[in-house]
């Protein structure tokens, strides 16, 4: 499985995903635990631009070679 970036919060249980998402069962998590308050444009301009880069370099990307590049 590729890896992926979600978004997900604790809700004072458990830690939630805010988006469906099939995870088979007993997969790998990394989690990591960002502070409230003062980070937060910078963490949802990070997360825009992961889904953003996800979205444009996908599994079916092509490899370009140096006669695909212009000047």
């Amino acid at each position: 499985m590729p890896s992926v970036t979600l978004k997900a919060h604790y809700d004072g249980e458990r830690i939630q995903l805010d988006e469906p998402f099939d995870l088979p069962r007993n997969a790998l998590l990394l989690v990591t635990v960002l502070s409230p308050g003062g980070d937060g444009d910078r963490v949802a301009w990070l997360a825009a631009s992961s889904a953003a880069l996800a979205r444009a370099f996908g599994d079916n990307e092509p490899e370009y070679t140096q006669a695909d590049i212009r000047r």
